[in-house]
């Protein structure tokens, strides 16, 4: 049990403790409809949600939802939240784009699924690769699924069975990438629940920004892919030394490992994401969340290499099952939300305006931290801003996870929400999007520096 004296992220942990209890009352005498509803309406579900991770926000319970649109959030007890989560990255041009909504309404009127194409899917497939790059495109309805299907691929062209992941990273939930670094050997993740196997008997998880360490791990030549995010950014935000992505390419084109780039965060760094934006040339690249606008939906494609290697391999294999696949992936409402995105939301100027209000945010929170004399640093990719309750800039993994202060980020996410602010309740992340406006930000960084003269008086 900690001390009245210890600190968590430079703040008194009885000082973060008195904080916590009080803004747990505020929030919960604030919210009588929605513990009402809970408390009549959530029982048929396994403890009283829909999805086991919403009872991961830092809240007493669960924020009730009647209604979302552009960059705000509205409870059913009526309170306004400045949303800067985005539905963790699935609604990063915001809630509910014009755009979209319409191509919803006029697909629905036309079938929601029937397991064909239509005029939109070859629409998509141009639209992906304008934004992103000359791939060769499939459909899958979550970023796990696309990156499941990127590794069988890349499995299956390479006739290899290992892969390489970066410590601390997340790439949906990929059996196979549930491992992490401890004292130098990849070990299963914590907490795993029902695992067939040992996810470290067929992965390698090596730091981010450490190309010695990757070209020891690659040099066995039986690592058939190394899946990366281009910035770690479902650990405490780690941006690549430079250099890196270079030399992460040049190592895995000398051993024939394929690279698989997941964008599904860092679609924030600009039209293409930070592929796109850095001329980055992976073998396979997989996104999701964002790319449909809020529907479910996610794309991966490879380079016409893979895609004839592919094809070679097809042409060998036994008749039967690939064992990749789902039935609803590819349906008619993903391609006319896809489309609307990828066509009108999905834009230059919509990138400039997140960019813009990103930056804004990122040099409030930096002033703050600086003036306050607050041990922390901010991270951005894009229009994606983090502040870290530690100083950085980290580098990796390691150092990503000493970084996470829990109890500290449970306090400011309270707090922020008590002041009708939403942030992710993953760390510390915040998205911008193209419809958020100067004054919200402002309202953030305001809110921002009250909570840290609190907790650090």
């Amino acid at each position: 049990m900690s001390s009245p004296t210890s600190l968590s992220g430079g703040v008194p942990t009885n000082r973060l403790r008195k904080l916590l209890a009080r803004e747990t009352a505020t929030y919960t005498k604030a919210r009588p409809r929605s513990r009402m509803a809970l408390d009549h309406g959530a029982a048929a579900w396994l403890d009283g949600v829909p999805m086991h991770w919403m009872r991961d926000w830092p809240l007493p319970f669960p924020i009730m939802v009647k209604r979302a649109e552009g960059a705000t959030l509205t409870d059913i007890d009526g309170h306004d939240f400045e949303d800067f989560c985005l539905g963790d990255t699935a609604s990063l041009f915001g809630h509910s784009p014009k755009p979209v909504a319409q191509a919803i309404r006029r697909q629905a009127r036309q079938g929601l699924t029937y397991m064909l194409p239509n005029i939109d899917a070859l629409a998509v497939g141009e639209l992906l690769s304008s934004r992103f790059g000359e791939f060769h495109w499939q459909m899958a309805t979550t970023a796990t699924d696309a990156n499941r299907f990127a590794l069988k691929v890349a499995r299956a062209v390479t006739e290899r069975r290992k892969i390489v992941v970066f410590n601390g990273a997340y790439h949906g939930t990929v059996d196979e990438t549930m491992v992490r670094l401890c004292n130098g050997r990849t070990v299963p993740r914590s907490g795993l629940v029902g695992m067939a196997g040992d996810p470290a008997s067929e992965t390698v998880a090596v730091e981010f920004n450490d190309p010695a360490a990757l070209e020891a791990a690659l040099c066995e030549m039986d690592i058939a892919a190394v899946i990366a995010e281009p910035v770690m950014t479902n650990a405490c935000m780690v941006l690549p030394d430079p250099g890196f992505h270079e030399a992460l390419r040049r190592l895995t084109r000398a051993t024939g490992t394929l690279l698989i780039l997941d964008e599904t965060h860092t679609i924030s760094s600009g039209l293409g994401g930070y592929t796109r934006r850095h001329g980055l040339r992976p073998d396979i690249l997989t996104c999701g969340k964002a790319v449909a606008g809020g529907v479910a939906a996610a794309v991966w494609g490879m380079t016409e290499d893979i895609a004839s290697r592919l094809s070679a391999q097809e042409a060998q294999r036994a008749a039967g099952h690939t064992g990749m696949g789902t039935t609803l992936s590819g349906n008619p409402l993903q391609f006319a939300a896809l489309r609307a995105t990828l066509s009108e939301v999905m834009t230059k100027d919509a990138y400039r305006r997140m960019e813009s209000g990103a930056k804004r945010l990122e040099k409030g929170l930096r002033t703050v931290i600086g003036e306050r004399n607050v041990p922390w640093h901010v991270a951005r990719c894009g229009a994606r801003v983090e502040f870290v309750c530690a100083p950085g800039p980290l580098r990796n993994g390691t150092e990503a996870e000493e970084a996470y202060q829990p109890l500290v980020e449970a306090a400011v996410h309270l707090s922020l929400v008590n002041r009708g602010l939403l942030i992710a309740p993953f760390h510390n992340m915040m998205l911008v999007s193209p419809v958020t406006r100067k004054k919200q930000i402002d309202r953030l960084i305001h809110a921002f520096d009250e909570i840290c003269a609190e907790l650090f008086r």
